[in-house]
């Protein structure tokens, strides 16, 4: 993957042709760490934001989050707008406990990138590298994934990491050579008196040391490169810091759906449907959502890391 990180750099040059004409604002400040306690802030009410929130992986079931120091690169617009939004996305990754790496010569992995041609973007994306788009096992589901349809779009690519801390990117395509394994069932076949000593053949598949513990086994999943494109022509006169925070929540966790209006604020309200909710920048309910994200037993099945995050979110927003 990293050969190719930074394909989109001259791709999104070529294809960038507009500005987005966003009018200027000076840096917000995060939200406070401690929240007036509402009744909206029921802890039902964060458990069920936390559960809603989160989308499990495919191959572990769990929440990708970023294991490895992230590198923003931002490119389509005016130095400064890129500038500041790499900055808000460093920002707001070292309030949450994200890992970031700020040497200005890391290899990029989370790639922000400005066009008014987002669709030909992507299908050079699935033509170049199709694991770029995310987990697919079909080519229907590869063509479903590449497809634009939000001004504001994310594409994950997520690893498993095991015990040994070996790093396996997720993929449906065949990566290696499979697995081989020794037939120990030694079975009489049908329509022999001998036993069956054939290796059994595993070619897609791949494996992953575990403790055997059912809650936390030893295994997570983290981000491995994420691609969020802004559809400049859709997004004049937007304002920088919603819009950065914005960007920055997509960088840095995988939401389940942007369609939906949270009914605790949140900054994904800005661009879901049907919200009337005024959005200023990221929230104390986005920014506690991240630390529990940050805080979470990264090896644990899916329900306990929901209730990790619901628990650092509770202790954030109700000051317990």
């Amino acid at each position: 993957m990293a050969r190719k990180a930074t394909w989109a750099l001259a791709v999104s040059a070529a294809l960038a042709a507009g500005s987005l004409a966003a009018s200027a604002q000076a840096p917000s400040a995060l939200p406070p760490e401690n929240v007036t306690v509402t009744a909206a802030r029921s802890r039902e009410a964060l458990d069920k934001f936390a559960k809603a929130f989160s989308v499990p992986t495919k191959l572990t079931g769990k929440i990708a989050r970023w294991e490895t120091a992230i590198c923003p690169s931002v490119v389509g617009q005016k130095p400064s707008f890129n500038a500041f939004i790499a900055q808000r996305v460093y920002a707001i990754a070292a309030a949450a406990g994200a890992p970031a790496n700020a040497n200005p010569s890391c290899t990029p992995n989370i790639q922000i990138i400005f066009t008014t041609t987002p669709q030909q973007l992507l299908d050079q994306v699935r033509k170049d590298d199709v694991d770029y788009l995310g987990y697919a096992e079909t080519s229907a589901k590869r063509e479903a994934l590449a497809t634009v349809t939000r001004p504001v779009q994310a594409w994950y690519t997520t690893e498993t990491i095991d015990l040994d801390g070996i790093h396996r990117m997720d993929s449906a395509r065949k990566l290696g050579n499979g697995i081989t394994m020794s037939n120990f069932t030694a079975f009489a076949m049908p329509t022999t008196s001998g036993v069956n000593r054939v290796p059994i053949d595993l070619p897609y598949a791949t494996y992953a040391r575990v403790t055997g513990n059912h809650i936390n086994d030893g295994v997570r999943t983290g981000l491995n490169h994420v691609i969020i494109v802004i559809d400049s022509s859709k997004l004049a006169g937007q304002r920088v810091v919603p819009l950065s925070d914005y960007i920055s929540m997509l960088a840095l966790t995988q939401l389940n759906s942007l369609d939906t209006c949270q009914q605790l604020s949140s900054i994904v309200n800005l661009m879901a449907a049907g919200c009337d909710q005024k959005i200023d920048g990221l929230t104390a309910t986005d920014l506690a959502y991240l630390r529990g994200l940050y805080k979470m037993g990264s090896d644990k099945s899916l329900l306990f890391q929901q209730d990790d995050i619901a628990d650092v979110m509770a202790k954030e927003t109700q000051g317990r």
